[in-house]
């Protein structure tokens, strides 16, 4: 059944108009009156919930919602990935598979090494980009809690801004000489929240593995073979939610 994401509070017998995204996703699929769906992304209620289209319009659909399932297909251990910007589609390509695999959010990083370089009005392009395959990937694979794809930021803002360093887990992926193996250094409790740094095409550089470490990161490794950057995270956050 084609799952629908509609970030709004549902009710069952509610009658509503998807949102633009919603309704073109529908009109892709040439639904009709009276087809069954499957919405999720009520910000309260969580779960999914049954609905049916009533009207097609040219650019709008009306659908009447039904019965809420409490459904939960998410990860036990919220991990978070923060990662150096891969070039060109590669990063739409992690954040899609990022999203499948369930991550919590993600962080995306200009690093001393970064070959993509952005700012402003075209960071927020690409930022809202991202979001938007994350939706995608949420419908395709069943995910009903859409990650959310963090402003774009520097190494150094991120770590002076962050907040969140004292109730999680913080680990670094490292090719350096007394890096942990990644699976025996996370803590024990799948309540504690996890947070991943990754650099980019060439890795991050010393002065700024030594700013992570400083700031309580954990260096571990995955293994002897030099992983692509979107491989390393994704092989890292794969063993996270398992």
């Amino acid at each position: 059944m084609p799952r629908i994401h509609h970030p709004e509070p549902l009710q069952p017998g509610l009658e509503l108009a998807l949102t633009p995204e919603g309704a073109r996703h529908v009109q892709v699929l040439r639904l009709q009156p009276g087809d069954a769906i499957t919405l999720f992304g009520d910000p309260l209620t969580g779960g999914e919930y049954e609905a049916t289209v009533l009207r097609m319009g040219r650019s709008n659909v009306d659908v009447i919602v039904g019965a809420h399932h409490a459904t939960d297909r998410e990860p036990r251990r919220a991990v978070h990935l923060a990662v150096g910007m891969p070039a060109n589609d590669r990063m739409d390509w992690l954040v899609e598979k990022a999203t499948e695999l369930g991550v919590a959010s993600i962080q995306p990083l200009m690093t001393e090494r970064s070959v993509l370089r952005l700012k402003d009005e075209r960071a927020e392009k690409k930022v809202a980009h991202w979001q938007a395959v994350a939706v995608s990937a949420c419908e395709q694979c069943g995910g009903n809690r859409v990650p959310h794809i963090h402003p774009v930021r520097t190494l150094e803002a991120w770590l002076r801004e962050a907040a969140w360093t004292q109730d999680a887990w913080r680990g670094v992926l490292s090719l350096a000489a007394g890096s942990q193996p990644f699976a025996q250094a996370w803590p024990a409790d799948i309540g504690v929240p996890m947070w991943l740094v990754n650099g980019p095409e060439g890795g991050l550089s010393a002065a700024e593995e030594e700013a992570l470490l400083a700031r309580g990161f954990v260096p571990v490794g995955l293994g002897p073979r030099v992983l692509r950057a979107e491989t390393a995270a994704l092989a890292a956050l794969a063993q996270a939610v398992a």
